[in-house]
């Protein structure tokens, strides 16, 4: 974060009159242990702690303003911003700190693979210029002000994540970061227990048309029939990706799964037609390379560039991680699912070359309604998968299992870490691919921890 003046950064939080002698602010932060001179300290009541309790100590700890919810005790009233929503505060700061600056800046949304997405987004652009991205998680009201507060004088490019889970959330985001491009991966069933159906959530995705300019280039997913039946604002320009139909502005055709990643064939109606490989695998990873594509050239870069920044794409995190680990491949994708992305990983598996398949999946959260109907699902599109073997863990995950058993496919349920471990442990053999896929609450990681142990003990 460059300094900036407090009254700049606090417009619409406080009185005009409320700053009486302008300060530079050089941080802010949440975290107490971080306060330092010339910051600004917001306290989030929490479960386990309050900020609240430590905002007079970080005062006396060099803090210019505390923002809190209420007045407490020992802050004196002209260094404390009083707001009823901390989430509100750090959003009105991180609005007022980007409107510093002036990167071209690209938003990210979508039910499913908004974050490959954006890693993507990022080595498309990074070769053009200085780029910030997202990091981590960090793609809600309290992650997204935070990445705006990383821009500076020298930062030409941005790309900014941005989740939800209700209405109106893509729709604050999207104000405050101001993107210059926009895009929607696709329109899935996450959070459908909230928003209610998928038509729903596709107007709460198209909120994130809220935040952008006139002319702005909108990167549409062709392919997803929600998308396609929207109304779109008069506002934004749509550019459309697709996987197969050559109506789209971009699509990628002649599409092969490698030992390493994709290669497809990108026809671009503006800008020509050029060999692509991407060192990731699945076609939903051709969808999302397309969308980079889309998004990094209607910035006005070089398709040649783009495309050369996206062969060198990093997944992040347990993300189709591929590991190697004595002499079995291992898919690590434990980092999120939903019904969209197990159906793309089990296709990208299903052809995936190996001796034999195992998969060890787990609950998908946050269904609502349509959990039961899911999971069951997934077992039918597990027994059309090519299998050898699949292990489930989590409540859920038990219709998995009991209908993949009775479509014949060997099937294991397991209970716990352990019993999920010791079942790939006794029958994997060299030669032989993992994938590994749930939703993040289920740690899937932990059976992971024990499987590559005891490989390595079994070894020695």
């Amino acid at each position: 974060m460059e300094k900036i003046s407090a009254s700049k950064l606090l417009a619409g939080l406080v009185p005009a009159d409320f700053i009486r002698e302008e300060v530079q602010v050089e941080l802010v932060t949440t975290d107490s242990r971080e306060v330092r001179s010339g910051c600004i300290f917001v306290a989030f009541p929490g479960e386990k702690f309050d900020g609240h309790d430590f905002a007079a100590k970080a005062l006396e700890n060099g803090a210019v303003y505390v923002v809190v919810n209420h007045p407490v005790e020992g802050v004196p009233a002209e260094k404390a911003i009083l707001c009823p929503d901390s989430y509100h505060a750090m959003m009105v700061m991180g609005a007022n700190y980007r409107s510093q600056y002036h990167p071209k800046m690209v938003g990210v949304t979508g039910s499913v693979g908004k974050t490959t997405t954006k890693q993507m987004t990022y080595a498309a652009l990074a070769g053009f210029g200085e780029t910030i991205k997202t990091e981590g998680n960090q793609n809600n009201e309290l992650g997204m002000p935070r990445t705006l507060m990383r821009l500076e004088s020298s930062t030409e490019y941005a790309v900014i994540e941005m989740g939800m889970s209700h209405a109106g959330e893509i729709d604050r985001l999207a104000r405050a970061a101001r993107p210059d491009v926009g895009i929607i991966t696709c329109i899935g069933v996450s959070h459908i227990g909230n928003l209610g159906s998928q038509e729903n959530i596709c107007k709460a995705k198209l909120e994130i048309c809220n935040g952008l300019p006139e002319g702005a280039p909108l990167v549409l997913n062709y392919d997803d029939k929600f998308l396609r039946a929207a109304k779109l604002p008069a506002h934004v320009k749509p550019v459309w990706f697709s996987l197969a139909d050559e109506n789209a502005d971009v699509c990628a055709l002649s599409i092969r799964q490698e030992e390493d990643g994709m290669s497809f064939v990108l026809e671009d109606q503006e800008e020509g037609t050029f060999m692509v490989k991407i060192p990731a695998m699945g076609k939903h990873n051709v969808a999302n390379a397309l969308a980079a594509y889309c998004a990094a050239t209607r910035l006005g870069c070089d398709p040649r560039g783009v495309i050369k920044g996206l062969s060198n794409f990093e997944q992040t995190g347990r993300r189709q991680k591929v590991v190697h680990s004595k002499g079995v491949t291992v898919i690590e994708d434990c980092y999120n699912a939903n019904p969209d992305s197990m159906k793309a990983a089990l296709a990208m598996f299903k052809e995936f070359p190996c001796k034999r398949r195992f998969a060890l999946l787990g609950d998908m959260l946050e269904l609502g309604e349509l959990s039961r109907e899911a999971h069951e699902e997934l077992g039918r599109l597990a027994a059309e998968s090519d299998l050898y073997c699949l292990v489930t863990y989590g409540e859920n995950a038990k219709r998995t299992a009991v209908v993949a058993a009775a479509k014949g496919v060997k099937t294991l349920h397991a209970n716990n870490y352990r019993e999920a471990a010791d079942a790939l442990l006794n029958r994997i053999e060299p030669g032989d691919a993992l994938l590994v896929k749930a939703s993040r609450g289920m740690a899937l990681e932990k059976v992971l921890e024990i499987f590559y142990a005891e490989q390595k003990d079994a070894e020695e």
